[in-house]
């Protein structure tokens, strides 16, 4: 039996090899733009979610941000709540009912729908990643004279993007996963080609066992490259002592040479006298 489904899958294949790669193609494509865009919304989201807003600031200042997390509150809400392939349903075929909207390109409601539903997890991750920043670096950068959009783009933001690359690398292998839901409105991808292939040939166990193997290499392909990329990020772990200070000359701490010998010229300089 083992030698039939060897056989079997081998068949499969030769057969449609090409059309499996096209499949794994589309399925890395989607899910990588998908997931840069999301992050883009899940880092406008997170750092709207995170502006202050105190009482003695103007009513209408309270007011906009108010009504901007509560917006971006409802967004996350609804996108974390329900299925994607629901979403996609929605968007779809929900689109043309509800405001005459007809997608003609497959690939564009695709990333549409991957992107928006990224970002409602990624927003999350963003305030959190945000909020985790010691308090006293905001004060820090107050204290210079930066602002909050200057403190935000040099100093949170850069240590928020560090902290939060393991969610980001594990939203991405969810999606390259989950993308397999958008053949519901007929994106050809690594999942789509399995039912056609299946639906062809009448083996369905072959073909999904390929599948799993391809999506397997897929998602640890990518934590591979994900963990590289946080060492990278995180730096050295061996770090080296300075043994110079180039502002000792300014501390008095230097050794005088000259005609006369060391004691008695040291013992000028720590009496004051540098003549």
């Amino acid at each position: 039996m083992i030698n039939q489904l060897v056989s079997d899958i081998g068949s499969i294949y030769a057969k449609y090899g090409a059309v499996y790669m096209t499949g794994i193609l589309n399925t890395l494509i989607l899910s990588t733009v998908a997931t840069l865009i999301g992050c883009v919304i899940g880092f406008i989201c997170g750092i709207l979610q995170t502006i202050p807003c105190a009482p003695t600031d103007p009513f209408l200042r309270r007011f906009l941000l108010k009504l901007i997390r509560v917006l971006i509150r409802i967004y996350v809400e609804v996108f974390r709540g329900t299925p994607m392939i629901l979403q996609a349903v929605f968007i779809y075929y929900g689109m043309p009912y509800f405001f005459g909207i007809t997608f003609k390109d497959i690939w564009t409601v695709s990333i549409l729908v991957v992107s928006i539903n990224t970002g409602a997890y990624m927003a999350e991750s963003v305030r959190g990643g945000i909020m985790s920043i010691d308090p006293g670096q905001f004060e820090g950068a107050k204290a210079i004279g930066m602002n909050h959009f200057q403190t935000m783009l040099h100093i949170i933001l850069p240590q928020t993007l560090r902290n939060i690359m393991p969610q980001i690398g594990n939203n991405y292998i969810i999606n390259v996963k989950d993308t397999s839901v958008m053949f519901i409105i007929g994106f050809q991808d690594f999942f789509a080609v399995h039912k056609m292939v299946s639906g062809a040939i009448f083996k369905y166990f072959p073909s999904a066992l390929l599948e799993m193997g391809g999506y397997l290499f897929l998602t640890l392909l990518a934590s591979f490259l994900l963990r590289r990329l946080e060492k990278k990020l995180q730096g050295s772990s061996d770090y080296e002592l300075v043994n110079t200070d180039s502002l000792v000359l300014t501390a008095g701490n230097y050794q005088y040479t000259g005609d006369a010998p060391y004691e008695e010229k040291n013992r000028d300089y720590q009496g004051g006298n540098r003549s």
